[in-house]
């Protein structure tokens, strides 16, 4: 309950702050690239039901059905020009703000995965995902937050990659975060969060969160 208290405090709280901002963003959309604003996603949450996941848009209207498909790459040239700066940003992750007020999602969380991607996660992992809230930020999304660069890597598949190595570490994250969720954990990886944005180069998640499962040697 204290979560979900928090969850409505802060992000009601950054939606009334950030509002003339969201504003200023949805008109350059609106005035650029495809004249898309928003982009609508499903995403399995809380009892592997499916919901709305909201960005803004970044990305060319077919993107999922065009080039590497769901997995966004370096440099990907699906990504509309205001849209790299958003993503790079994180800005276009705003609207899920509304997502959080709505009880989709909580402000921290393990990152929702489109339907593809939370196949491929461990059966074991998937059970413990459902169990809780997504989030907009945690530790997966933290620990793979140069997740692009890593998929983009020459000779490398992405699909393959993303399957047999990065899904299998971020969703050992997610575990580890689901059985030490707490006031502290929260209101800390609020706080690294915002070191990534601000930022980005090194993010000291190690040296706060001590016992964070191993990446494999790749």
């Amino acid at each position: 309950m204290w979560t979900r208290a928090l969850d409505v405090l802060l992000a009601g709280s950054a939606l009334l702050c950030l509002f003339p901002f969201l504003i200023v963003i949805a008109l350059v959309l609106r005035c650029s690239g495809e004249g898309e604003v928003l982009y609508r996603q499903q995403r399995v949450g809380r009892g592997g039901k499916l919901f709305g996941l909201l960005k803004f848009a970044t990305m060319q209207k077919n993107s999922p059905n065009i080039g590497a498909g769901l997995i966004t790459l370096q440099n990907d040239p699906r990504v509309l020009p205001f849209g790299r700066f958003l993503r790079r940003t994180k800005l276009n992750e705003l609207p899920q703000l509304y997502n959080v007020l709505r009880g989709d999602m909580s402000l921290i969380g393990p990152r929702p995965q489109a339907p593809a991607h939370f196949a491929v996660f461990p059966e074991h992992v998937k059970a413990e995902l459902i169990k809780v809230r997504p989030g907009l930020s945690g530790i997966g999304s933290i620990v793979f937050r140069d997740e692009e660069a890593l998929l983009s890597r020459p000779g490398r598949d992405p699909e393959r990659y993303y399957a047999e190595v990065i899904a299998p570490h971020k969703g050992e994250l997610e575990l580890w975060f689901i059985r030490r969720q707490g006031l502290w954990l929260y209101l800390t990886l609020i706080g690294l969060t915002a070191w990534a944005i601000v930022l980005p180069g090194v993010v000291p998640y190690r040296s706060l969160l001590r016992d964070l499962p191993e990446p494999p040697p790749d």
